[in-house]
């Protein structure tokens, strides 16, 4: 185990709360890409495509890696690698969002990671709220979704956090922590990047090697748990959630 082996006796449990006062069960913040879905090819190149559109030009140097970061990120960090001004970052995210509809409409479609569709069930069965985290926009998040027909109903949207325009994603994480407080989290994501953000809120992480890292590298992050997938991991990560002490108070 490492550092976070005590994160599955304790689901970060804050004070008192405003507008979700009256609803306080413990919220389950999903990524998307990697994790509720299976990542698309060539995860880079609409990136570059709406920035080309934002500058009107091929660009010189290639969008960076981009698994575990931010949409706010990816465009921050590829403006910057081209010397471009970073004031193109709205323009170039609109590109993004429109250029995600495009696709959209055009019929791409993603697939819903394996054991997706049952553990979404199952933690609402056991009084989980199935919210989202992700470093996508939304407009964004509802197309993927949509299209791999995964129901958007599911999620609590009033309570997701997007990553459009944050530079890191501990920025959403801390959001996320702050708005709501008085409830126990817990993330599950497919990247040390998400780690890194629950880290930085203090939110156990539960990792799901659904996207492009390995069981092995995810156990490098300091993840509560580390699954293979939610259909074969899917009892292991209830056990390490209804198990808690307290959760029924929550």
């Amino acid at each position: 185990m490492t550092r976070r082996t005590d994160d599955a006796a304790r689901l970060c449990q804050h004070g008192t709360v405003s507008d979700t006062e009256r609803d306080p069960r413990p919220y389950v913040l999903w990524d998307v890409d990697g994790t509720l879905l299976r990542n698309g090819v060539n995860a880079g190149g609409l990136y570059g495509e709406a920035i080309e559109l934002a500058i009107g030009r091929p660009l010189e140097h290639p969008v960076p890696r981009v698994h575990g970061k931010t949409d706010g990120q990816i465009i921050w960090e590829a403006l910057d690698a081209n010397g471009l001004p970073r004031d193109l970052h709205s323009l170039a995210s609109a590109h993004l969002d429109q250029l995600s509809l495009e696709r959209h409409l055009g019929g791409s479609r993603r697939e819903i990671a394996p054991g997706v569709v049952g553990a979404l069930r199952a933690f609402d069965e056991h009084g989980f709220v199935n919210a989202l985290l992700t470093g996508n926009s939304a407009n964004r998040t509802r197309y993927k979704m949509e299209g791999a027909g995964l129901d958007t109903r599911a999620f609590d949207w009033r309570h997701s956090y997007f990553g459009d325009t944050a530079p890191l994603r501990a920025e959403i994480t801390l959001r996320a922590a702050a708005e709501l407080e008085g409830h126990r989290l817990v993330i599950i994501g497919d990247t040390p990047g998400d780690g890194i953000g629950a880290d930085a809120a203090g939110i156990p992480f539960i990792a799901v090697a659904t996207g492009h890292y390995t069981v092995a590298e995810l156990r490098e992050t300091g993840a509560a748990l580390v699954v293979e997938d939610l259909l074969s991991g899917l009892p292991e990560v209830l056990a390490a959630l209804v198990g808690l002490p307290s959760l029924d108070r929550a």
